[in-house]
């Protein structure tokens, strides 16, 4: 498939790379250098920024690309595509473009449902996988009459009207509360607010439509590093067992005060955990530990 890249003037004449691959016009960032690759997968309603405390934590050393999938953060909004296998065919596009196979992949919940199908179908493009607040399963069908109705009212209001019914899905209680992070929120509660409405519930129906992929778990053979936060809401822990004990010489941690965010939530702990997972590899090892 041709794909070709170029840079898109932005606000203020702020030069933003987009490629142009399966379909649609993808918003990315890439540190460059001669390192291995990491890319990262973001979770919905977000974008490819969730991780820059990752990627600054990792850039002098690795390759740091991330991007925003198809109606989300800054690519373009696609009449349709917003499957998970598009999804997926998406983020393999992209690694093929850029060279940078085999990578370590990090996506967090719907980055991690795109990960799952990589690294079971394209495992020549992954070396190693981390799994943040996602699952195997789909969606729980208590969610869709309540997620229907928040996607209607940001389809035709605006996101604004439901932040605040989302933050507390996105984010644990300890976030939340903390008044030393009061500035973050309205950050992160700014930035959903500013997704394309619809390209965002166009994404959102794709994730409650979603199939699981349950069945794909025991193809993943390499390291891969699975976390959850204490407090996630959206996707309990008991959804990472599951995905622990299906994905063989996987390894699960429990992020201390973190809710469904982690990246944003809990940085350190989720940097801890992408870089074990990246040691396994270039250690030659694939044990099977539970943390």
């Amino acid at each position: 498939m041709a794909t070709h890249a170029f840079m898109r003037m932005s606000q203020g004449n702020r030069k933003v790379p987009i490629i142009d691959l399966n379909g649609a016009s993808i918003h990315f960032t890439d540190t460059g250098g001669d390192g291995e690759a990491i890319v990262f997968s973001h979770g919905l309603l977000f974008s490819g920024a969730m991780f820059e405390d990752q990627v600054a934590q990792f850039r002098d050393s690795y390759r740091c690309v991330t991007f925003d999938h198809r109606g989300q953060g800054q690519s373009g909004v696609t009449r349709d595509g917003y499957d998970m296998e598009t999804l997926t065919a998406d983020a393999a596009a992209l690694i093929e473009h850029l060279g940078v196979a085999p990578c370590h992949f990090v996506g967090l919940s719907m980055g991690g449902f795109v990960g799952m199908r990589l690294a079971a179908q394209r495992p020549d493009l992954l070396k190693t996988l981390t799994l943040l607040d996602t699952s195997a399963d789909p969606e729980p069908a208590e969610n869709g009459p309540k997620y229907r109705i928040l996607n209607l009212v940001a389809r035709w209001i605006g996101l604004w009207a439901v932040v605040g019914r989302v933050l507390p899905i996105m984010f644990g209680r300890t976030f939340l509360s903390d008044p030393a992070r009061e500035e973050e929120r309205k950050r992160w509660a700014s930035a959903i607010s500013g997704n394309h409405r619809i390209g965002i519930t166009r994404a959102v129906s794709g994730v409650i439509a979603r199939d699981g992929c349950a069945d794909l778990l025991r193809a993943i053979r390499m390291p891969v590093g699975i976390g959850v936060g204490d407090e996630d809401v959206a996707t309990e822990p008991a959804r990472s067992e599951r995905l622990h004990g299906a994905i063989s010489g996987s390894e699960m941690v429990e992020f201390a005060g973190a809710g469904h965010s982690s990246s944003i939530e809990t940085p350190t702990q989720v940097s801890a955990l992408i870089d074990q997972t990246i040691q396994r590899s270039a250690n030659g090892t694939n044990s099977q530990r539970n943390a």
